[in-house]
């Protein structure tokens, strides 16, 4: 009898063996949560009330803390700040504000003493025009005559002053994508400020000398890039008289100056643009095997739609582009009126895109759009953690959704975003960006210990001191500490490697099921809704055992964690979410008692 025992336990022990090494591996970027820092507000290391490059260090391992593999730096280059560090006038410097280059080679070192993955924000469309390539193309300088996108005006009808705009292109910042040049006598385009003329990437030059920008930080020892508005490089071939034609009317609103006034089929997603990526994606991978080291990856910023975005992974050929085309739905598509149906339709079509070579990710908020704790709802922050953290794929954490910060009221007198300035005191609320790049709210101390000068480059949010790391990191119970166990979960193999499965019980709450063989069994349950809802899971997902065990819940759930729950009678209150474990230990347990009873 004990020999047919030991064989049992071998044969057991050799298929859960087999089962593991029949996981595909994942690279180091698949098994990561990235943090995207936005410098200006991080953290202020001398006082100034901007946030630098030292200030950042200082936090490395605040962002460890909390489970990130990864961080991604917005625009830190040589700028004159028109529009905050994405007008940069030198591709391959540090803007004195934020530091030198020598403390970025200290952030980049403190980085990986700690296992952390730099990626940098890479910006191709423009330059400020105080870049020397603008003044040199200004000045017809041999090689620079065509660095930019340079075209003549229209014929003034009355014979007089300068001529007119050469089409009807419109600028992302309000009104005509053209600014005039007088000393050379052109117009230029320009898809944001006018402080921000669009390179041609037409140019051989112009995309050779972008490609050294790449090799010039992978060489200072970044390990990839956040490619910025990369459907926006390439526009229209101009015709054979030198002449772009006008972009037909959207019909969606009447006011001419609103970029939306236009249908953008001459400037944005054109395919060039993906075909620069997978470009760019070769340089990566010829420089790793030159240099050796880890994966050095890409990462994409595209608004568009899906069918535009699926090719950034890969195209028909083959061609890898970006490892990463960063998936904006969670953003774009869902409100605080969303059903649980939305959520599910949300989040499936996206997968749908995503073959078995790639891997999904998911993004929540950035330094555009609103927080995602005041879009959604503050009472939905944990549940809105527990579907990204418990979803396939890699994490974006836009700094502050941790600790689920809001955005914060600017008064018109206080705005410096240029999106908003442009809008005018009417109407720049709607536009301003800078409620979502406030300050980090670090402790209850003065101007939430982000700085220790007087002032703030844009004011510190009222709620800091209840709202902040300090508060939360002492409280069990608070959006920290959920966030925290969330990142340590997604690390286990269910959540890496495992099946998964969306489903919509009913308006209010959606489930996600995580399910891996020889691994224990997840369920997300959420609700999103203001009523309580009492549902059976065994009608919705099959085979699950009698008791399940709450293995995280939302701040505010009355229920602790480790603790049973009836399978067939799980209550949520309003908003309350949790992640839900079926222990498939407990399972072999039994078999293995069943066995030794037949045994005996």
């Amino acid at each position: 009898m004990l020999t047919i025992y030991l064989t049992l336990t071998s044969l057991l022990l050799v298929a859960a063996i087999r089962l593991k090494s029949e996981q595909p591996t994942k690279d180091w970027w698949e098994r990561a949560g990235f943090y995207q820092v936005y410098p200006r507000s991080f953290k202020d290391s001398n006082g100034d009330g901007i946030g630098d490059l030292n200030g950042i260090t200082e936090k490395l391992s605040y962002l460890k803390g909390i489970g990130m593999r990864g961080f991604w730096l917005s625009p830190m280059y040589k700028s004159p700040m028109a529009d905050f560090g994405y007008d940069i006038s030198d591709f391959r410097d540090i803007q004195d504000e934020y530091g030198t280059m020598d403390d970025f080679r200290n952030q980049i070192a403190e980085a990986k003493r700690l296992g952390l993955k730099v990626i940098l924000d890479y910006v191709p469309n423009h330059s400020s025009d105080k870049h020397e390539w603008f003044i040199k193309s200004v000045n017809r300088e041999p090689g620079y005559e065509d660095y930019y996108v340079w075209r003549d005006g229209k014929p003034n009808p009355d014979g007089s002053g300068r001529p007119l705009v050469p089409n009807n292109w419109l600028s992302g910042m309000r009104g005509s994508a053209w600014e005039w040049n007088e000393q050379r006598q052109q117009y230029y385009y320009h898809l944001f400020t006018a402080q921000q003329p669009d390179l041609n990437f037409r140019n051989p030059t112009v995309v050779q000398e972008m490609k050294d920008v790449l090799s010039f930080w992978l060489d200072v020892g970044v390990d990839g890039f956040r490619i910025d508005s990369v459907g926006c490089m390439f526009e229209v071939p101009a015709d054979a008289n030198g002449d772009f034609p006008d972009e037909p009317l959207s019909g969606t609103t009447e006011d001419q100056e609103d970029f939306a006034y236009l249908n953008h089929i001459h400037t944005i997603d054109r395919p060039e643009n993906v075909e620069m990526v997978y470009e760019w994606r070769q340089l990566l991978e010829d420089y790793q095997k030159k240099h050796g080291g880890d994966t050095r990856i890409l990462m994409t910023e595209s608004w568009s739609g899906l069918d535009i975005i699926k090719p950034y992974f890969r195209n028909i050929r083959g061609v890898e582009g970006a490892q990463m085309p960063f998936n904006f739905r969670l953003i774009t598509e869902l409100t605080a009126d969303s059903s649980a149906y939305d959520f599910k339709n949300v989040i499936d079509s996206w997968m749908a895109i995503v073959d078995d070579q790639h891997s999904a990710n998911w993004v929540l908020g950035n330094h555009d759009r609103g927080r995602v704790a005041t879009r959604l709802g503050i009472e939905r922050a944990d549940g809105i953690a527990m579907i990204e953290l418990t979803l396939p794929g890699v994490s974006v954490t836009y700094q502050g959704e941790e600790i689920a910060m809001i955005d914060v009221d600017i008064s018109w007198e206080q705005t410096v975003d240029p999106l908003g300035c442009n809008e005018g005191r009417e109407n720049y609320a709607a536009k301003s960006r800078d409620p979502v790049r406030t300050p980090f709210q670090w402790d209850d101390s003065n101007l939430a210990g982000f700085t220790s000068g007087k002032t703030t480059w844009l004011p510190v949010g009222p709620n800091y001191k209840t709202t902040n790391v300090k508060v939360q990191e002492a409280d069990p119970k608070s959006h920290l500490n959920v966030f925290k166990s969330l990142m340590v979960l997604r690390d286990s193999d269910t959540f890496l490697y495992g099946d998964w499965s969306t489903i919509a019980a009913n308006e209010q709450v959606f489930i996600i099921v995580r399910d891996l063989k020889s691994s224990d069994t997840y369920l997300t349950v959420v609700n999103l809704g203001s009523s309580v809802q009492t549902l059976n899971l065994n009608n919705l997902v099959k085979d699950l055992p009698k008791t399940l065990y709450y293995r995280v819940v939302s701040g505010g759930s009355a229920h602790t964690v480790g603790y049973p729950v009836q399978t067939s009678a799980v209550t949520l209150q309003a908003y309350e979410a949790f992640v839900l474990r079926a222990r498939r230990s407990e399972d072999r347990k039994m078999r293995g008692e069943i066995c030794e009873r037949w045994l005996s």
